[in-house]
């Protein structure tokens, strides 16, 4: 079953890959959908949330799924009103820029605790060539609300739809009757997807950085390459680093609405998380080595360059030391009388210049 989820995980993932906006609902300019479900099944339903809710508590069973996007603080207070939210909680949802976390709010109404769930949403940004200003790697919020019977998803940022998500439970009755909890499990499942998808990518870019450095002229390339994806690189460990804690508390403590029958499944999505963690953690490690090797290229460059300048240097002082001596106008010097002086002079010139380059040439220095 966790296998055949997590397939059905990465397809949702390949259809939503997408920076784009998603279609507004005719059921308001924040909400997404608002949907009844009944032991796995969608139940019609073309009233109001609070409609929604009514037929879900009248019936005693089943519970209401409603998404939004970036909501307003005025547009989210009925919901918070209606579902008995904590004023803390909402301020969070509303605002966003929350780290990831998981947290457990008591309700005044009676109808049960719930839980508010933080996750980073990130997507790769493709590109035709990596440059000092790339974007790589492109993040978002994910904000769940889940309680006894309803699940409210809010969700920041260009991507990141549920539809699709959505869609597939829909597929699998037997998982979505586990309740709001199979909802928090298939998201959480969904978001680590993602960042698996994100980390594959940038794995590409590291490769392709790397064999640039190792090139022959790689140590004349620009170093702004290896800072900016290691820059991207933080981002997405940003998101998924502090991920770990929540899903481990909901893997191993039992937390309303998460009982012990979802918890192998949030233990599913930890094993994956660490393995992601541990990638991000070598990839790091990688780029310092590639930027060592860079700067140690580059000295080694420039080294080279300066025993060239040193060698033509010393190739050019001897004729410059021999026309001194001769263009200091004394009546004495040596041949200064004779018909062949000037041509010997020039002779001796040449034969120590290509003795000396020859010397240099031998030792690698030309």
């Amino acid at each position: 079953m966790i296998r055949k989820l997590r397939r059905v995980m990465r397809r949702a993932y390949r259809r939503t890959v997408d920076l784009s906006h998603p279609a507004r609902s005719p059921l308001g300019s924040t909400v997404v959908n608002c949907v009844v479900y009944e032991d796995g099944v969608r139940r019609h339903c073309d009233g109001s949330a609070e409609e929604a809710l009514a037929q879900v508590r009248e019936r005693g069973r089943g519970f209401v799924w409603i998404g939004l996007h970036e909501p307003t603080e005025i547009e989210f207070a009925r919901f918070a009103e209606l579902f008995g939210l904590h004023p803390l909680a909402v301020e969070d949802a509303v605002q966003a820029h929350q780290r990831p976390k998981a947290e457990r709010y008591e309700d005044p109404t009676g109808h049960g605790d719930t839980l508010f769930t933080v996750l980073k949403t990130c997507v790769y940004v493709a590109h035709e060539e990596l440059t000092a200003t790339s974007e790589v790697v492109d993040t978002g919020e994910l904000m769940v609300f889940t309680g006894p019977d309803f699940v409210i998803t809010i969700r920041h940022g260009r991507h990141g739809s549920l539809g699709p998500l959505r869609e597939d439970l829909e597929a699998m009755p037997e998982q979505l009757a586990k309740g709001p909890a199979a909802v928090l499990h298939a998201i959480a499942d969904r978001v680590v997807d993602d960042y698996l998808g994100v980390a594959d990518a940038v794995q590409h870019d590291i490769d392709s950085v790397e064999s640039a450095v190792f090139t022959e002229h790689g140590a004349r390339g620009d170093a702004g390459r290896i800072y900016q994806l290691k820059r991207e690189l933080l981002e997405l460990k940003r998101a998924a680093g502090p991920l770990e804690r929540p899903l481990l508390a909901l893997a191993s403590h039992p937390l309303p609405p998460v009982g012990p029958g979802i918890q192998p499944y949030f233990r599913d999505v930890v094993d994956h998380l660490a393995r992601l963690n541990e990638q991000i953690g070598s990839y790091d490690n990688l780029l310092d080595s590639i930027l060592q090797a860079h700067l140690a290229q580059v000295t080694v460059a420039q080294n080279e360059d300066m025993r060239k300048i040193t060698a033509w240097a010393a190739i050019i002082a001897v004729p410059t030391m021999v026309c001194g001596v001769y263009g200091m106008n004394f009546d004495h010097m040596p041949e200064l009388r004779w018909t062949y002086g000037y041509p010997l002079v020039l002779g001796v010139m040449a034969t120590a210049c290509l003795v000396i380059h020859r010397s240099f040439r031998r030792n690698g220095w030309l």
